[in-house]
């Protein structure tokens, strides 16, 4: 058939297949769109309020200074981090397509990106699709069928690693998949992606981690890529990738949940930092607490940075955003070298500005908002992250790592400690004159202002539980008063003091002795929203206060685009 003519057949058929359809309107088709079935638990009305709880923001920087070679860089790296993304959804749902392709309207859609899931984080894992119960402890690390007692009696070397799925194999019985296994196309594609990011990269002890994390993703082994990042520090571009934090565990709290973060560092504040580094043995041996209690030196290699964060992607995107960073969490790289605490300001920036001073201005007694302050947040979220370096990692009677001791409650226990020994550590260093121009009243406002941001992620996140254990400490001990009348808190600076020191005190022996019932009664005891706050939250819901941040992010924003 000549092409004339065939290209006139085909012309032909389309008219007919169209005429034949009755010419469907878009009335039509979104009429169709509106019949399908809402599979939220709510209206979309009150979905879309859900989603409007989380205040979008532009992850945008200038990247004007960086030659050719970095952004390209940058590009892989941002691809390599889309990929944790999808390893993320797998560890906290299953794959993402089988639950979006479910849902047909907008905010639905939007509300389970934000959560990873049908399940609402910062509202205790509520289901907020139908057809959907209580999400399982385990996430999707183990079968949702599995026993505790199970577990306990299964026979493996790796069950309690940090990079091994558990899963049922055609007998019923549990096995353990190691995370490269199960997650080998998508591990590959990145661990090739950073190996071109390598190649890219300016920097040698940066181009030496690259090609050491590639190495990990692949073999599970984790050691060798944190020692190499330890040694990052001077580079304008920062990745943070792998399975890293064990948040998404409540059931044991073993396994590591993938993550990435893109990061351009801020030379200026990051110089300001530097001196804090040499005074970390100094506020070891400071702690409120007995000498066995703080025995352990961190390692002198420690790293204070500010960054602006260009990039999100899995666990740390999940819900509440992450605004610093403490890693790597292996005690043996903490030993040796300390950690990396590195200080995203970008993100910290717009949580104080949209959230933190509004709610200011709703529950913090009007003689004091003048203490609410950029600095005092800062310093606040810094020294929580330099606390987590502090205290101790082996336990002081044999029972292993604090970690594998407290279990699942390491977490919220070892969130309450890196606050309120990071809010000890401000208080020493203005009293050892090390911070410049500084007002104690400001950070000790700002930090109970911030227990009420915290809060409202939910009892359900590991950083809210600390905080009610917070609260409820701090309320019993009188470090503030709340007026009946106004519903505003007033901080009694004295009584926060001593609170501070018994609190951090108790946490640190708890720690110490890795004492697991004792930890479970401070979490449930303590870990739990009564009724006033309750209402004194919900007042801030009605004034329109966000929640948290989401992003808007990605080459498009950052001009990357090809």
């Amino acid at each position: 058939m000549p092409m004339k003519t065939r290209y006139l057949s085909v012309v032909m058929i389309l008219i007919a297949l169209f005429l034949v359809s009755g010419c469907s309107s878009p009335k039509k088709k979104e009429k169709k769109g509106e019949e399908r079935e809402n599979r939220a638990t709510m209206s979309l009305g009150q979905m879309q309020e859900k989603v409007d709880e989380f205040v979008k923001v532009k992850l945008e920087a200038d990247l004007s200074h960086l030659s050719e070679d970095q952004r390209e860089m940058i590009s892989h790296l941002i691809d390599a981090s889309r990929l944790m993304d999808q390893i993320f959804w797998e560890q906290a749902y299953g794959p993402k397509s089988d639950l979006l392709n479910q849902l047909y309207h907008d905010p639905v859609v939007e509300f389970a990106q934000i959560n990873y899931g049908p399940w609402d984080r910062l509202n205790d894992n509520k289901p907020f699709i139908k057809g959907y119960g209580e999400k399982p402890a385990g996430a999707n690390f183990y079968p949702a069928d599995m026993t505790k007692e199970e577990f306990r009696q299964f026979e493996a070397e790796d069950k309690k690693s940090l990079y091994t799925l558990i899963r049922r194999d055609k007998g019923g019985n549990l096995k353990t998949i190691p995370y490269n296994e199960a997650y080998e196309v998508k591990t590959s594609h990145a661990a090739a992606l950073l190996r071109e990011a390598a190649k890219l990269a300016e920097n040698e002890s940066f181009r030496h981690y690259l090609n050491e994390r590639a190495k990990a993703l692949l073999t599970d082994e984790y050691l060798a890529s944190d020692m190499a990042w330890m040694e990052v520090k001077d580079n304008d571009v920062d990745f943070v990738v792998g399975p890293i934090e064990n948040y998404e565990d409540n059931l044991f709290g073993y396994k590591a949940a993938h993550e990435a973060f893109v990061l351009l560092k801020d030379r200026d504040w990051s110089e300001k930092l530097d001196k804090f580094n040499q005074l970390m043995p100094q506020l070891q041996k400071s702690l409120p607490v007995a000498d066995p209690y703080k025995q352990q030196m961190p390692g002198t290699d420690s790293d204070l940075g500010v960054y602006q964060a260009i990039y999100y992607a899995g666990d740390c995107n999940a819900g509440s955003k992450t605004i610093a960073i403490n890693l790597p969490n292996d005690e043996r790289v903490q030993t040796q070298k300390g950690t990396r605490k590195l200080q995203l300001k970008n993100a910290m920036r717009y949580k104080f500005e949209k959230i933190l001073k509004p709610i200011s201005d709703v529950l913090i007694t009007p003689e004091q908002r003048e203490y609410i302050k950029f600095d005092a947040f800062f310093e606040n979220t810094m020294f929580h992250e330099v606390a987590h370096g502090l205290g101790i990692k082996q336990t002081i009677n044999g029972k292993g790592t604090v970690r594998e001791a407290l279990k699942a409650y390491y977490s919220p226990v070892e969130e309450g400690k890196a606050d309120i020994i990071g809010l000890y550590l401000v208080k020493q260093l203005a009293e050892m004159d090390e911070l410049e121009d500084q007002e104690l009243k400001d950070n000790y406002v700002t930090f109970m202002a911030s227990i009420f941001r915290s809060i409202r992620f939910g009892a359900a996140s590991s950083h809210g539980k600390a905080n009610m254990i917070r609260f409820n400490y701090f309320k019993d001990k009188g470090a503030f008063t709340r007026d009946e009348e106004s519903g505003t808190y007033t901080v009694n600076f004295d009584k926060m003091t001593q609170a501070m020191n018994e609190l951090g005190e108790k946490i640190l022996v708890i720690q110490g002795d890795g004492d697991y019932e004792a930890a479970r009664e401070m979490v449930e005891k303590r870990g739990v929203i009564q009724d006033t706050l309750k209402k004194d939250l919900e007042r801030l819901s009605e004034e329109g206060i966000p929640r948290d941040i989401r992003f808007d992010q990605g080459k498009h924003v950052l001009g990357l685009s090809r």
